[in-house]
């Protein structure tokens, strides 16, 4: 946000640096990412076959376990179902194990109905400073290029919107979501903040959650001692009863008013709002930009998978900053 009210002067104004302290660590961890050793312990080979069913019915072969493994490796690799299976039949053969690999139409079937645990979040006594944003990403469709060539009407937007929250303190996904088009930020906020346990002592987002709806959610989850920065548009008013009862908005928007947004930002940690943004072009570059599932259900497994493989990375290491200039 800054850029935009420094814009005639941008050049002008000197860029930061920061360095790196930890490189070595941090090194390793980007070695890691890449390292392709794999192995499949007894209690996952264990856990392999899906249990006796004790009711009537068809009997699966496969556990979720078998499933989201072989989704999990299929999004790493960034390969189709087909070639995922291809993938799975040449990792057991080469680590020698006698398992029977699920077949490309078997992971579509079972991604639909697959149920992944939401990984709550708990950092202790200490609370989470969460930034939360939201992108959109793309999902099967003929796209532009036929709409430019044949001048055809799309009946609607192919493409569903992934809600992240990101803890600043442990640099990790605690809290994601992925909706269609029309959901508003602030409509999937209580099922991000549902998915946290523990306090909260700071909340970023951008303009899209600004509102009395939204601060009043978070003090009723949290309490008064959160700390809410979200930013209010230019020609925000205040509230009737501003004098008297001021809400966390009317607040704000008298802050901005006597020392200017840019003040604003760096008092309330604002700024640190980037790394949401960050996130976003770290999820579209590693994950892509696209889902390749069919049906809402399969894409939204296929979201969760995706923020797991990311959580992993991170577990690996996390660069340590400092600025020099």
């Amino acid at each position: 946000m800054p850029h935009k009210f420094n814009a005639d002067r941008r050049d002008k104004i000197p860029k930061q640096k920061h360095r790196v302290t930890n490189w070595a660590e941090y090194n390793e961890s980007l070695r890691r990412r890449g390292d392709l050793t794999v192995w499949i312990s007894e209690e996952a080979l264990a856990l392999w076959s899906a249990p006796r069913r004790t009711q009537p019915g068809g009997q699966p072969v496969y556990s979720d376990l078998a499933i989201k493994t072989c989704l999990t490796m299929g999004m790493v690799f960034r390969q189709p179902l087909r070639q995922t299976q291809g993938l799975m039949c040449s990792i057991a053969k080469l680590l020698g194990v006698e398992i029977a690999v699920p077949s490309f139409s078997t992971l579509s079937r079972r991604g639909n109905g697959l149920t992944l645990r939401v990984q709550r979040q708990a950092n202790g006594k200490a609370g989470i400073q969460l930034v939360v944003d939201s992108t959109g990403v793309k999902i099967y469709d003929a796209g532009d290029w036929l709409e430019e060539k044949h001048k055809t009407q799309r009946k609607g937007r192919s493409w569903r919107k992934l809600h992240l929250g990101l803890d600043l303190v442990s640099g990790e996904i605690v809290c994601s979501d992925l909706t269609t088009h029309g959901v508003g930020d602030s409509t999937a906020l209580p099922g991000l903040l549902d998915q946290i346990d523990g306090p909260i002592d700071l909340f970023l987002a951008d303009g899209a959650y600004d509102g009395d709806p939204t601060c009043d959610l978070l003090l009723a989850l949290f309490g008064e001692g959160i700390e809410i920065a979200i930013p209010p548009p230019k020609n925000a008013m205040l509230s009737s009863d501003a004098a008297q009862k001021p809400t966390i908005r009317d607040r704000q928007i008298t802050k901005i008013e006597a020392y200017e947004r840019i003040a604003w930002q760096k008092t309330s940690g604002y700024n640190q709002r980037s790394r949401g943004e960050t996130l976003v072009g770290h999820w579209k570059a590693v994950i892509g930009p696209k889902l390749k599932a069919r049906s809402f259900e399969n894409q939204k497994a296929e979201a969760r998978i995706g923020v797991r493989v990311l959580k992993r990375m991170t577990e690996l290491g996390r660069p340590n900053f400092e600025r020099t200039a």
